[in-house]
């Protein structure tokens, strides 16, 4: 498959079959992420893979969209704004949320390609998360990315034409 044909097939699924993703096919999705490029090289940051059904639920409460709770994996994708790149020089903005992203893409592509669905959640109880995650000071959880079979296929994309996005040479 064509790299614009994958970008074109992945897409939010709001509704996931109960069946288990297989160990080999969740390591292949979790090496995608691993593979994305960050700046300097740093990685900041850390997938924390969640398959547990009480620990699922109490994911569920910070994020209580009925979809959520069905996919059988929640990858919940945390950064370290310690250990990322900041562009000091400049304005000293942390680059660990933009790697972070880019690493979350690399494996919503990888699980689509592979027969998999996501669903990119940001609209989360980021304490709540913290909380059930046990996560240590310092590291923050940025999405949530379930992920399984899709129970259906997911909504046609519809993107603005390229002549409102891009601009050359200047605005």
């Amino acid at each position: 498959m064509r790299f614009i044909e994958l970008a074109e097939k992945r897409c939010s699924i709001r509704g996931y079959k109960p069946d288990p993703v297989p160990e080999e096919l969740l390591n292949e999705i979790l090496q995608a992420g691993n593979l994305a490029p960050t700046a300097k090289n740093l990685q900041p940051f850390h997938f924390i893979v969640v398959r547990d059904p009480v620990k699922l639920d109490e994911l569920a409460v910070a994020y209580p969209a009925p979809f959520f709770r069905q996919a059988p994996v929640v990858i919940v994708i945390c950064t370290e704004p310690a250990k990322g790149w900041t562009r000091d020089r400049y304005d000293g903005k942390n680059y660990c949320e933009v790697d972070a992203a880019i690493a979350i893409d690399h494996m919503t592509l990888a699980a689509a390609d592979l027969g998999f669905g996501t669903c990119w959640i940001g609209a989360f109880d980021p304490v709540r998360v913290a909380n059930v995650m046990g996560l240590p000071e310092g590291i923050k959880p940025i999405a949530m990315l379930p992920l399984g079979y899709p129970k259906e296929a997911g909504r046609v994309k519809t993107r603005k034409p390229l002549d409102e996005l891009v601009r050359y040479d200047c605005w």
